[in-house]
């Protein structure tokens, strides 16, 4: 992908979506200590697998309040206060753990960390949505998809060598690096709370008025009164969004939890290595594509993205039970990967486009909440499946999981086509 290609396709994008790009790499690079926990607790404390896997789940599970609370927040004080607040309480517990990382009480603070990364994700995606305009939001939000990427390409690559020769730089890296997105956003993003509108530059009150009312023409974004269950209510096709994205989620966890099983059933002591080798082809390939599967994105809608994205998962996914040759995995992991940028790059568009602006920050949080429920979903019950009826017949469920989800993404598209016909004719 040439340069000039990839500027032409993010230029004209506001500031802050910029900031939060360079903010998600440096908080994607040092993410040290969370890929490395289950290391840590088998190698440093000699935990068992099974009480490994138990810390690790309620680690995952402390973020789910921690969303609900961020995005709480950041609903009413504003996104950037927010994001100073949750994201610090996540360096200074980093911090705590670099001292205490030889003793079980950093297990508390590790909790901890969870909980305020929990509460900052949401805010990120509520910044994102507040200041793009509706015809750039595939471009910011994909943006931002492509800095975790950069930042996750390389982190672990340091973080390795920091765990095997200086393990308190696991820790002290991840906090540092923490602070430094924290100075970076304080510096330079303006508040960006609808209610009280601040863009990035001095700008005239007829231009500020202007350019709000290019960023609201859909009417699910006006403001809402009342509790977020009742505004939550009245929108259906973010309810049945949510419902079938669990099905996707169910289905894209199985990259880390079934294909490693079934590598192993098929190349046995090679099984790890082939499989870190899907791994990065994964990481090459949304690195490679991702600006191309954006341009892609703008001849559809959001909604009819995701869909699309899904039967990238049915294909990719769906033939892996039915495959022994090394290349054909390559593939499979290609074509899979496909459909996580395509989804990744349109789903903070779907979200934001069924929102209202004043409560963008908690719908972000519990949309994260219905992927979180389909990854405990998928891991499971495809568990109890595959000790019933072996690792070669469950890729045929997760087919019919992930067909379902897609089935259900394309009804929301044609209804979404036909609303927009009715407008038109009316």
């Amino acid at each position: 992908m040439k340069l000039a290609n990839i500027l032409r396709t993010y230029s004209g994008l506001p500031r802050s979506v910029y900031v939060i790009f360079i903010a998600q790499v440096i908080n994607r690079f040092g993410d040290f200590v969370m890929p490395f926990l289950t290391f840590l607790l088998t190698t440093q404390f000699n935990y068992s697998i099974a009480q490994t896997g138990s810390i690790v789940m309620l680690t995952m599970l402390i973020s789910i309040p921690g969303g609900l609370i961020g995005g709480k927040v950041a609903d009413h004080i504003g996104r950037k206060k927010s994001y100073l607040i949750f994201q610090g309480g996540s360096g200074l517990s980093l911090l705590l753990c670099a001292f205490f990382y030889t003793e079980p009480i950093m297990l508390v603070f590790i909790m901890i960390t969870s909980f305020f990364g929990g509460a900052v994700r949401p805010i990120i995606n509520a910044i994102l949505s507040d200041v793009l305009k509706p015809e750039d939001r595939q471009a910011g939000f994909s943006l931002s998809y492509l800095g975790v990427n950069l930042g996750v390409a390389l982190g672990p690559i340091v973080a390795g060598f920091l765990f095997n020769h200086y393990r308190f730089w696991i820790f002290m890296g991840d906090a540092i690096t923490s602070f430094i997105a924290i100075i970076l956003v304080m510096l330079t993003i303006t508040e960006s709370l609808p209610s009280i509108v601040v863009l990035d530059s001095p700008i005239t009150t007829d231009e500020k008025n202007d350019k709000v009312s290019q960023t609201n023409i859909n009417s699910n974004e006006n403001h809402e009164i009342g509790n977020i269950f009742k505004v939550l209510l009245s929108r259906p096709k973010l309810l049945w969004f949510m419902f079938f994205n669990m099905f996707y989620s169910a289905t894209y966890v199985q990259s880390g939890f079934s294909l490693p099983l079934i590598l192993n059933h098929v190349y046995t002591e090679k099984g790890p290595q082939i499989f870190g080798s899907l791994m990065s082809t994964n990481a090459i390939t949304v690195l490679v594509l991702t600006i191309a599967m954006t341009a892609f994105s703008k001849k559809y809608s959001a909604i009819s993205n995701i869909a699309i994205g899904g039967v990238a998962y049915v294909i990719g996914f769906g033939m892996i039970g039915v495959i022994q040759s090394l290349p054909f995995f390559w593939i499979s992991t290609l074509i899979w990967t496909l459909g996580e940028i395509i989804i990744s790059i349109n789903f903070g568009v779907y979200v934001t486009s069924q929102t209202p602006q004043n409560f963008r920050a908690r719908f972000n949080a519990i949309t994260n909440i219905s992927f979180g429920i389909g990854a405990i979903m998928g891991t499971a019950l495809v568990g109890l499946f595959i000790d019933h009826f072996g690792i070669l017949k469950v890729w045929g469920l997760v087919a019919g999981l992930s067909s379902i989800g897609t089935l259900g993404m394309f009804i929301l598209a044609r209804k979404e086509v036909k609303a927009v016909e009715g407008v038109i004719k009316e």
